[in-house]
């Protein structure tokens, strides 16, 4: 008997999926065929991506709440829809895209009009992706332009770090002392004496 499922992807772990899995679970699916993968979208290498459609079988039915869960990319999108829908032969349901989903229309007309808008989607994903890509890029330069800097902040050691270096050198303080008067880690400690020692 065919089999319903959801696929979820959110682009990193600190996104919030809660929209998506409304929306799926208003479809009637059993939790245990829910597969959600918390990573980039840029490419398939998912593993609840990959475990679900091991399961898949001729007859299924694959929801989605959009096209671009399945990926940014155009052509992967596009090879992702064939093998779905021609090789593993399932039907799949774009949540918010009604003329995305292979149940319906399955004359030469409903096919053709599916594949155009799944041409016209994917495409609009990806270029969105690519303009959101631009527009990052675009305040990072501008902000760096403004002097703002990126990245963890600089540890601030203390005046005193050269002494505190010379003394535990010198067997007077150890390595956790030296560290605590310091107020680093000892990574950032050996890191800096490093640096320190390069200068001289």
């Amino acid at each position: 008997m065919p089999k319903q499922y959801g696929y979820i992807r959110v682009s990193s772990s600190d996104q919030n999926e809660d929209r998506q899995l409304a929306a799926l679970r208003d479809r009637g699916i059993a939790r245990s065929n829910l597969y959600i993968d918390k990573q980039s979208g840029k490419d398939f290498d998912r593993p609840q991506y990959k475990k679900m459609v091991k399961k898949l079988k001729p007859g299924d039915l694959l929801y989605v709440l959009s096209i671009d869960r399945l990926g940014r990319n155009y052509e992967e999108i596009q090879n992702q829809w064939r093998i779905l829908t021609k090789e593993i032969g399932i039907d799949i349901s774009v949540i918010d895209m009604p003329l995305l989903d292979t149940r319906n229309g399955q004359d030469l007309m409903g096919t053709f009009i599916a594949d155009l808008v799944l041409q016209i989607l994917s495409f609009v994903a990806q270029n969105e992706r690519e303009n959101i890509r631009k527009r990052q890029e675009q305040g990072i330069a501008a902000a760096k332009a403004r002097g703002q800097v990126f990245g963890r902040p600089k540890k601030l050691l203390p005046d005193s770090f050269s002494e505190i270096v010379a003394s535990w050198e010198q067997r007077e303080i150890s390595l956790k002392e030296a560290l605590a008067l310091c107020g680093v880690s000892r990574a950032t400690f050996f890191r800096r004496l490093g640096g320190l020692r390069g200068k001289k």
